[in-house]
């Protein structure tokens, strides 16, 4: 895409409010379009992006989730940015096949943070599990954002551009304390090289690997695993589930309700209606 368009595309996702990883995410897919045709995007036909549509799912075999994004990127590049009347492409429906999260047991979380022996490894993986936070939640997280006195985080413009409160664990409280003593951060708690910059994403992520690695945990595929396991332990406690909605910051209970199938003695527990005829 050539410079130009490619900023202006920019400018427009700015204006409207995308967050960085959508704006990336909405120029990678068009840059993609170009390149694959190596022509100027905004002479294509329609007939040329289904083609590259179709290209995605049955040459590259992306998953759905992908070849979405893809789609989603380049009908706002020509239905909203370039504003073509007829902006007619499309890709198939999403499967019906769901897929419950991996979830780790309270000791294997304990065994995980345990394994963190360096001090910010530790104090980013327990606020990641005792806050219920995305990663892209607690590597933005700033010092305001930590209500120690009334053991809350805040956090702020989240998924959905949505601000929220969440649990802040005394344990991990207190581990964050010694971080900042060691490591005086200025304006993220979790900096990158650059200490007005936030860590990056994918350093988090690496973090989490190596914990579960020197634990000895071969579950639970990514970071994220955490967040899970926040919730379920909480359903596990007791904990209603509409609480947890808004902790987990989720815009549909129905998104909540998912825990419930992942609770291993949620049915054991349950007798039949049978069983109570004396």
């Amino acid at each position: 895409m050539a410079t130009e368009l490619r900023q202006r595309f920019d400018n427009y996702l700015t204006l409207q409010r995308c967050s960085k990883k959508t704006k990336q995410a909405y120029i990678h897919a068009v840059s993609g379009l170009a390149n694959y045709f190596k022509s100027p995007p905004d002479i294509l036909t329609n007939d040329q992006i289904q083609n590259y549509l179709l290209y995605l799912i049955r040459d590259r075999k992306l998953s759905w989730s992908s070849c979405n994004v893809a789609f989603s990127g380049i009908c706002c590049f020509y239905a909203r940015f370039l504003k073509r009347e007829k902006a007619d492409f499309s890709i198939p429906p999403r499967p019906r096949q769901k897929k419950l999260p991996e979830i780790l047991s309270r000791q294997e979380v304990y065994r995980l943070i345990d394994a963190s022996k360096d001090i910010r490894q530790r104090a980013l993986l327990s606020m990641t599990y005792g806050s219920g936070l995305r990663v892209s939640e607690v590597v933005t997280l700033k010092t305001h954002h930590i209500e120690s006195d009334r053991h809350l985080v805040r956090v702020e413009q989240g998924k959905g551009r949505k601000d929220r409160y969440t649990l802040l664990s005394v344990k991990a409280l207190e581990w964050l304390r010694v971080y900042w003593k060691s490591f005086r951060p200025i304006a993220y708690l979790f900096f990158g090289r650059d200490k007005s910059k936030p860590m990056d994403v994918s350093n988090a992520q690496k973090m989490y690997h190596l914990a579960k690695a020197a634990a000895g945990i071969e579950k639970g595929k990514g970071i994220h695993t955490l967040r899970h396991c926040f919730a379920t332990h909480l359903l596990e406690r007791g904990t209603d589930i509409y609480t947890i909605k808004e902790f987990m910051g989720h815009r549909s209970i129905e998104t909540t309700m998912v825990y419930l199938h992942i609770l291993p003695n949620r049915f054991a527990e349950i007798k039949s209606p049978l069983d109570f005829f004396k």
